[in-house]
């Protein structure tokens, strides 16, 4: 299968680049710094392209059977456009070059309900802080991304993990279409989660929620994770 990955130079898109090459599939690798992109491997291509420039969007979706986005930025005081902006391009590429399968990173705070059995100090402290202060114009634009999403004619699926963090292998993790107990996502499982989906057309038209059950780290684990991006 052709697979185009967006953001395959963050933590989350080489992990799917390697997973991705593991089952034998073609993967175009987009990232603005190609130089620094340290895959490697048999029916790899590595595209250096900027997502915020349409006319160097498109030729990497020319040819693939499913594109993955893994944009991510960490946060900060500035507004954030890089989400709304290049899916933009993405989905607007997909439909001049016929490309009907999209895989897309958010964020599991979209569901906009607390998880099952959350306690009262994450629920009504350590989140709120999060999503409100700490992360607020990532997740804004993550909304502003999942609206061009919707709005779009392809078979989408919007991933919405929670905290990321790194492990070398992909755990039993859980999948669902309402928000899932726990705090944490492994980026080894939110990879493979995203190539199942693009894969196996699972969830058309749906936003899917992946926890990771084992090994997960601690709140300030997550929060020094998160600074530095998906």
């Amino acid at each position: 299968m052709n697979i185009v990955i967006f953001g395959a130079n963050g933590p989350t898109g080489r992990q799917t680049t390697r997973q991705a090459l593991a089952a034998g599939h073609s993967v175009t690798a987009v990232t603005r710094r190609p130089d620094a992109f340290l895959v490697t491997g048999p029916g790899l291509r590595v595209v250096g392209a900027d997502v915020l420039d349409p006319a160097a969007v498109e030729p990497a979706v020319a040819g693939q059977d499913a594109v993955i986005s893994a944009l991510g930025v960490p946060y900060g005081r500035r507004p954030v456009t890089v989400y709304s902006a290049g899916i933009t391009h993405i989905t607007q590429a997909m439909a001049k070059r016929d490309a009907r399968r999209l895989v897309a990173v958010t964020s599991t705070v979209l569901f906009g309900t607390a998880a099952p059995g959350e306690g009262f100090l994450f629920r009504r402290l350590l989140e709120p802080a999060v999503v409100r202060f700490l992360g607020r114009t990532v997740y804004d634009d993550m909304r502003r991304m999942e609206d061009v999403v919707r709005e779009s004619d392809h078979a989408w699926t919007v991933i919405r993990p929670g905290g990321l963090f790194d492990t070398e292998t992909v755990s039993d993790y859980q999948v669902g279409t309402a928000r899932l107990p726990g705090h944490y996502t492994a980026r080894a499982d939110l990879a493979h989660a995203l190539l199942h989906h693009a894969v196996e057309d699972r969830h058309v038209r749906a936003c899917v929620d992946v926890r990771t059950t084992q090994g997960t780290p601690t709140f300030l684990d997550l929060l020094r994770k998160e600074a530095v991006g998906r």
